[in-house]
């Protein structure tokens, strides 16, 4: 049964009202960025297996981290979690994550999957594919990010922001394969393609290309899916005129990006923290990424069963170190600036 003060942060619609930890046995305070309803069945299968007890709260990433920094050494946050590698690096050099010493972590997140320090680690990747009109482009037209910044384009691409942390750590990606320069030049092509000024989410860049609005855009993965697996027939109709694209299956691979997350350094429940973690790298909580959020797992032994997922095929990805990778987004916002892409 559920305390007063937490029914009473119900009422008042105050999710930030968590008991001290003084007050709380075997619970696991979790601050999340993550706004997925298939998660409701990941946490609830971690306290089944546990029985310690998932108090949330949800909101943005900048908000959740300047709300842990304001709360300070009396924060309740045990675990943050977030999408983007930049994100999670971010709050990382803010000094709000604790390192994990950890077997489990070590021996089934791969070593470019996690931050070096092991102060964050990731627990699923997306790509970032290009898509294209199939009626008015080929595959082969597009088959490199380069390609998005060649001549022949010019008046034929959608994009959302530069700004947003998806782009912005492609641009980071690069910046570490091709240095400042070339990327910057890259960038400047890009503008220069633009069928319309950026705007929007992913969403509405493959809804353009589908309408012939632009011809070529990039997405992450499981937004694609999510439209495969929609209930709406137009929905699916629609991604029958989209084309994907694995880029740069010939040199350095297709560039990927993750959910993740870490313990932090005032986390009153560390002990819970470190098992909430070692779960996540679990086939079985593993399979809730796939199978639920249309995300790929880190851990190669869990199995994936969903269709449209796996109906991408496999692909070459880019192994750069996430948390290096994230190290380099400011530069690339930098690159971006300087080249109009906002």
């Amino acid at each position: 049964m559920k305390s007063p003060l937490i029914r009473l942060a119900a009422a008042l619609g105050l999710s930030a009202m968590l008991l001290p930890a003084s007050a709380q046995e075997n619970v696991l305070n979790l601050y999340s960025a993550r706004h997925y309803q298939t998660d409701e069945a990941l946490y609830a299968n971690f306290t089944q297996q546990t029985g310690i007890k998932i108090n949330r709260i949800e909101g943005k990433e900048d908000e959740l981290v300047e709300r842990i920094r304001n709360e300070g050494a009396n924060s309740p946050a045990d675990v943050f979690i977030t999408v983007d590698a930049s994100r999670l690096a971010q709050a990382d050099s803010l000094g709000l994550f604790a390192p994990v010493k950890s077997a489990v972590l070590d021996a089934r997140i791969p070593e470019h999957l996690r931050d070096p320090a092991a102060h964050w680690f990731a627990f699923s990747t997306r790509a970032r594919v290009i898509i294209y009109n199939k009626l008015k482009l080929s595959s082969s037209d597009v088959a490199n990010y380069e390609d998005l910044a060649k001549p022949a384009l010019k008046g034929k691409l959608c994009s959302r922001s530069g700004a947003h942390p998806y782009n912005v750590s492609l641009g980071a990606a690069l910046i570490q394969h091709w240095g400042e320069a070339r990327t910057e030049e890259w960038a400047r092509g890009v503008v220069a393609n633009f069928a319309r000024a950026p705007k929007g989410g992913d969403t509405d860049q493959i809804k353009a290309v589908a309408a012939g609005e632009c011809d070529v855009a990039v997405s992450n993965t499981y937004y694609l899916v999510r439209l495969l697996r929609s209930n709406k027939l137009d929905d699916r109709k629609m991604m029958e005129r989209i084309g994907v694209v694995w880029p740069n299956q010939s040199s350095f691979g297709t560039h990927i990006n993750i959910s993740g997350g870490g313990m932090l350094k005032t986390a009153p429940n560390k002990a819970s923290a470190v098992k909430f973690l070692e779960y996540l790298a679990s086939d079985e909580a593993q399979a809730y990424f796939a199978n639920g959020n249309n995300e790929w797992p880190v851990v190669k032994s869990a199995v994936v069963s969903n269709p449209e997922l796996k109906s991408l095929g496999d692909f070459k990805a880019d192994t750069l170190n996430v948390g290096e990778l994230a190290r380099t987004t400011a530069q690339a916002q930098k690159v971006f600036d300087r080249a109009g892409y906002r």
